[in-house]
């Protein structure tokens, strides 16, 4: 059976190495397909570039889209070994970048990925040419779903023996299912997202070792992040909402009018705070758009595209 990399990518599944936040070197999967300029789609909390699955095609009949897997997600390597550090995200998406484009790309980013790349377009503006993002966690003052807080909870040792005994494998059946219905839950239609889908979604924490660790410790150093909010205490939501009005580069802000997780009202406090962005809410659209909305996000991804003048 082909690999969803190859059945989506020319080339199939490609690898990059780059230096960590620690300075140690981890290989990165990605895919490319399309000329022109780059453009780069980042993924979410938990997930992998398989979210994109369905914007890929469109967009690279205009781009040479990327689409990359985050350290410790999808295809790409887990340093089990060690635990991350808040902030890493920002750090490796620099680096993908530097590496694998020639001209500030257009970021297309979605949940998490979303508030990495506002980040860095507020540190690094001449990094990114055009920033479209999706339902980004900005304003968020809690885990949005009570699996993440088990997850943020749990000693890291117990979810390293999950991993390491490969209960996921064991059990892989019930992960199927359980992750199956979670991920419905933000789809306005649950009936879009087939068993192929779900195969796939959950492929990583089923057969690649890690992946279970890898998601619990982003998800307690977003805990630790949230905590120290509410306590303001120093923490990079707050730096990241203090540093918006920094951002010049032109922005598409994509939101679910039915977002459960972080709702609209977050995408219209971010248009007033992004001094060149553009809003659009999108209908009958819960938190995953790519998957959930996709015809109209990518309509709208090119659109903006054109309207500024970039392909």
């Amino acid at each position: 059976m082909k690999t969803w990399w190859q059945t989506k990518f020319p080339k199939g599944q490609q690898n990059l190495i780059i230096n960590d936040i620690d300075g140690y070197p981890v290989q990165i999967a990605y895919g490319e397909k399309g000329t022109g300029r780059p453009l780069m789609l980042l993924h979410g909390l938990g997930s992998w570039s398989y979210n994109w699955r369905n914007s890929i095609d469109t967009l690279s009949a205009y781009c040479r889209v990327i689409c990359f897997d985050a350290k410790g997600f999808g295809f790409s390597e887990k340093p089990i070994a060690r635990r991350e550090k808040n902030g890493h995200q920002l750090i490796e998406l620099e680096r993908i970048i530097k590496e694998l484009c020639d001209q500030p790309p257009i970021i297309v980013a979605e949940s998490l990925g979303a508030l990495v790349a506002l980040a860095l377009a507020a540190k690094n503006p001449e990094l990114i040419g055009r920033l479209v993002v999706i339902n980004a966690p900005v304003f968020t003052d809690k885990l949005p779903h009570w699996a993440m807080g088990i997850l943020a909870q749990t000693p890291i040792e117990i979810i390293q023996s999950i991993d390491a005994l490969r209960l996921p494998f064991l059990f892989a059946p019930l992960v199927r299912e359980i992750m199956g219905i979670e991920r419905r839950k933000v789809l306005f239609d649950p009936s879009i997202l087939t068993e192929e889908d779900v195969y796939w979604i959950t492929y990583p924490f089923i057969e690649l070792p890690g992946t279970l660790v890898k998601v619990a410790e982003d998800l307690q150093l977003a805990a630790k992040e949230i905590e120290n909010l509410q306590a303001n205490q120093p923490n990079m939501l707050t730096h990241i909402q203090n540093n918006l009005h920094k951002l010049e580069c032109p922005t598409l802000i994509l939101w679910g009018d039915q977002d459960s997780w972080f709702p609209a009202i977050h995408g219209e406090k971010l248009h007033r705070y992004l001094p060149n962005s553009q809003l659009k809410i999108l209908n009958n659209c819960y938190h995953d758009a790519s998957t959930g909305a996709a015809q109209v996000v990518n309509t709208a991804i090119l659109e903006f595209l054109q309207d500024t003048g970039y392909i």
